[in-house]
């Protein structure tokens, strides 16, 4: 009886305490409810197991311990009792029956496909994301940054250029990881408008820690002037006409959207464009002095010469692939430029 009030006090306690901790970030999606809720349901019926194992783990310990002069006595013959063995099995048993089954309605559920659903392409790289939007007619966007649409449902289609990565929006609470050869999805619904960060969870090299995104939920409207602005020709962000060749301005404005859109103000530091990341050089004094075909060389094939001080095979090999020629010219020019 001792155990029994020790045991109901404890849990009492311990539930309380689980339920007032706020484990998660922010929900920002529509499949965050059913899984959180999932999480308490799993934390109330786990309390009472540890509190009950603990509670007769510790009051053996201290009722039936050795006492002085027993140190060579084997004790009393013990007897099992058959019906405490059944009751011990059976309700764990119906427990973990009961939860794997809530738990498979909820996979289900969170997975069902969904009308309107928008593909994302993901492709992990060491040590970055790449997101592609299929539009039809062979046409797609390709960004490094992560724009959704509020209230529509989204399925990511994730695959890998490399190693085992895995994909992760905590606001979103969905996780998959990226194998070779294999193409893995998740679906969300975003319903909160916001930024959030875009993590690896899966230990994947060197650069592994700095291997983050930014996914932004914005209004519908929003979404569609953003895809429709990565489908406009870079030249046109100079805001000039004539239908040449981009003057050296508005290759520089084509270039510092560039650097936006690609991230690099994740790891770099540059004043010009409000950028103060200390994973890579600060690119306002390391590119002092060094011509274009240098700076081209550092974005297109960063580990051919690196900075001393910073390690090699962090930086993305890969942006002679996700950024357009205009993009890698005017982010060329942007750098020579501001780093004069």
């Amino acid at each position: 009886m001792q155990m029994v009030a020790i045991g109901l006090i404890a849990s009492a306690i311990g539930i309380a305490i689980a339920l007032s901790i706020h484990w998660f970030p922010a929900d920002a999606a529509k499949q965050d409810h059913p899984i959180d809720t999932l999480y308490d349901v799993l934390m109330i019926c786990s309390v009472p197991i540890f509190v009950l194992v603990a509670t007769v783990v510790l009051y053996s310990v201290w009722a039936f311990r050795m006492r002085p002069g027993q140190e060579d006595q084997d004790g009393p013959p013990i007897h099992g009792n058959t019906r405490l063995e059944v009751i011990w099995t059976a309700i764990p048993a119906i427990m973990l029956v009961s939860l794997c089954s809530y738990a498979y309605a909820v996979l289900h559920d969170v997975e069902k496909s969904r009308k309107n659903e928008m593909v994302v392409n993901v492709r992990g790289i060491q040590f970055a994301w790449q997101f592609t939007y299929p539009l039809g007619g062979g046409k797609q966007v390709v960004s490094n940054q992560l724009y959704l649409p509020k209230d529509r449902p989204v399925r990511f289609e994730v695959t890998t250029a490399d190693v085992i990565h895995s994909f992760w929006v905590p606001a979103f609470r969905m996780k998959t990881d990226t194998v070779p050869g294999i193409t893995t999805q998740i679906r969300v619904t975003p319903t909160k408008l916001g930024s959030y960060p875009v993590v690896c969870a899966e230990l994947c090299g060197l650069g592994h820690a700095v291997m983050r995104s930014t996914a932004y939920v914005v209004t519908p409207a929003a979404f569609s002037a953003w895809l429709a602005r990565q489908q406009a020709p870079p030249a046109a962000a100079g805001g000039g006409g004539g239908g040449g060749a981009p003057s050296g301005a508005q290759l520089a404005a084509v270039g510092k959207q560039a650097f936006t859109s690609a991230g690099c103000g994740g790891c770099h530091t540059l004043a010009d464009a409000g950028a103060s990341g200390t994973v890579g050089p600060n690119l306002g004094t390391m590119l002092k002095g060094q011509s274009q075909d240098e700076i081209r060389q550092s974005i297109v094939s960063p580990n051919a010469k690196i900075t001393k001080g910073f390690p090699a095979n962090v930086m993305p090999p890969n942006f002679a692939q996700t950024l357009s020629k205009q993009q890698l010219d005017g982010l060329v020019a942007y750098l020579s430029q501001v780093s004069k």
